[in-house]
């Protein structure tokens, strides 16, 4: 051990004079502890909203959607599908969906929903999931009502629970004759997703089911497309414009939710200014600290200069005390934001209003 790192081991512990100087090296070693903690919470926080914000929305829809202008049905969608899947190598599955609002009603109270009707055979959607009641089953059995998946909150409002029969009005063809379709489902499935937005409004059911209550038996509203990656998504919406033509469009999960993911972006901004100002202030930190011990220890540097001590022999040993409250700031600062990051992982000390921030704890 060379003398620079033995004299600054032993300034930084406290001997019978050297109290104050080492209680100020313990706040310099909190203070970049707590900054080290900040950033990387700030960044989990962060990140773990995109990641579980991301999952969520692309699980409900899909990365890419493609759609008919003004609504209007897609015909030939079986075809189609296969030509999806034969032409853009990237889709890795293509879910048909009919999409439309209704009316939900369950003994005296009525809500309006959005019902989606998919192909269990070709469901890309996560939403199982989030089953918390009963089981995502949406196919029909021989002579058995059709099956309805709701979330929560709608569950909650309506006092619907799995095995109730509730009605559902759906508006088809004929609605500007005041004709409405109605079938009779049994709820076989209650999801909870946590994001406010879906448990309140999204309901689930068969394909063939939706296409008979809004009267579309040989069209859908649109296909889900599943990708190898979401990084592709801008580019698959417009192979599929061209491939498919006219009425046909696609729409990325991106586009769909573009205020949401603007909101995540807007939330990154300001990291590498707040990054700057925790380094600022624990390079000062450190900086007071050392200078304070300097001063203290000027006889010290005084004899060791007399004995032989070379200039940079001497800086060695600040640099070294300066480099090891670094050091043991960072490594105290990893395990504790680590700790509290895995402590929300499993317990869920904070929770978040699911209206607003579209998950019920924080990420």
């Amino acid at each position: 051990m060379s003398y620079s790192t033995f004299i600054a081991k032993r300034y930084l512990h406290s001997g019978r004079n050297q109290g104050f100087f080492s209680f100020i090296t313990a706040i310099s070693i909190f203070g970049v502890t707590l900054g080290t903690a900040t950033l990387i919470i700030a960044l989990s926080v962060l990140g773990g909203f995109e990641k579980e914000i991301t999952e969520k929305v692309v699980g409900f829809t899909s990365h890419v959607q493609v759609l008919g202008f003004q609504n209007q049905p897609l015909k030939k969608y079986a075809q189609n599908a296969e030509l999806i899947r034969r032409s853009i190598p990237v889709v890795s599955a293509v879910s048909p969906f009919v999409a439309r609002e209704a009316l939900i009603r369950f003994h005296d109270e009525v809500d309006g929903i959005l019902l989606k009707g998919i192909d269990p055979d070709n469901d890309v959607s996560t939403t199982r999931r989030y089953v918390v009641e009963g089981a995502y089953e949406l196919g029909r059995e021989r002579g058995a009502l059709p099956k309805l998946v709701v979330g929560k909150k709608m569950a909650d409002k309506l006092a619907l629970k799995v095995g109730d029969k509730a009605t559902i009005f759906g508006i088809g063809r004929y609605a500007d004759r005041g004709l409405a379709r109605v079938m009779q489902f049994t709820v076989s499935g209650i999801y909870e997703s946590g994001m406010a937005e879906y448990d309140d409004i999204y309901a689930f059911t068969d394909l063939a089911d939706a296409q008979t209550l809004f009267q579309l038996p040989d069209a859908v509203s649109g296909y889900d497309l599943k990708l190898a990656s979401v990084d592709s998504a801008e580019s698959v919406s417009e192979q599929v414009q061209e491939l498919l033509g006219y009425p046909h469009y696609g729409r990325t999960v991106f586009q769909t939710y573009r205020n949401l993911f603007s909101w995540i972006e807007l939330q990154k901004k300001p990291i590498p200014i707040i990054l700057g100002l925790i380094i600022i202030v624990a390079t000062v930190n450190i900086i007071g600290t050392l200078l304070m011990m300097v001063l203290d220890k000027t006889r010290e540097i005084g004899v060791l200069a007399s004995m032989g001590a070379t200039r940079w022999g001497i800086t060695a040993i600040f640099l070294r005390q300066g480099f090891t409250i670094a050091l043991t700031g960072t490594l105290l600062g990893n395990v504790l934001a680590f700790g509290l990051c895995f402590a929300q992982m499993e317990f869920k000390f904070f929770s978040l209003p699911s209206e607003i921030y579209f998950t019920t704890s924080v990420p």
